[in-house]
């Protein structure tokens, strides 16, 4: 089956196939979160973004093989609802931007600044810090080889806009600069997006609208 992205809480995930990688996405619940599960094809090892919430659905897509890593996007509490019980059960590294990690109940392991590169088997990811929904969001940018890339923008960029900095107009500015010269002049319309809440979108879809959303403030 052709991959959509449109999940729903209590439905199926859904499984985005590429050569090197398989994404796998999930909704869960009470604020209809989603997470994404890497699955490297050469080595099977396996990454998960955002523990949100729903431990055991999460651990029930996670499976026997369980994973060596779960990135955190950003600090706010409906993204690591279920990050303790999913660590105590498989033993995952985890990783958050250095700026948010103080706001995260559980230990992180990786501190990750702009640039850094985390690896999920033979697959590399590329952290982006966006500053202005939270001090130390991150997004994380596949550039597939074989095909377009990909970025997991948490909520940083949804389509129709950049997150929400809460009618702050300097958390805006900051965040409209950070997504971008870090996401929109560095990767081509083909990008898919992976928010952190709804369908997914591409660069493409989203580009015409960003002088609407300078005009609107958010």
């Amino acid at each position: 089956m052709t991959y959509t992205g449109e999940v729903r809480v209590g439905g199926p995930a859904d499984v985005h196939e590429l050569k090197d990688l398989m994404i796998t996405k999930i909704a869960v619940g009470p604020m209809d979160n989603n997470a994404y599960l890497l699955r490297c094809r050469a080595t099977d090892e396996q990454l998960l973004i955002d523990a949100a919430n729903e431990a055991h659905t999460l651990l029930g897509m996670i499976g026997d093989d369980g994973i060596a890593s779960v990135v955190t996007t950003h600090r706010h509490g409906d993204h690591w609802q279920a990050l303790a019980e999913v660590v105590a059960a498989t033993g995952a590294r985890t990783h958050a931007g250095r700026e948010d990690a103080p706001g995260i109940p559980v230990p992180t392991d990786v501190l990750v600044d702009d640039g850094d590169v985390i690896r999920v088997g033979q697959v590399e990811l590329t952290a982006r810090h966006l500053v202005g929904h939270t001090p130390g969001s991150i997004a994380l940018v596949y550039d597939d080889p074989h095909g377009h890339p990909h970025v997991f923008t948490g909520d940083c960029l949804f389509p129709g806009g950049v997150g929400n900095t809460h009618k702050d107009p300097k958390a805006f500015a900051s965040l409209i600069h950070d997504v971008e010269t870090k996401i929109f002049d560095a990767l081509p319309d083909e990008t898919w997006v992976y928010p952190g809440h709804g369908n997914d979108t591409t660069l493409g879809d989203e580009r015409p609208h960003l002088p609407e959303w300078h005009a609107r403030g958010w």
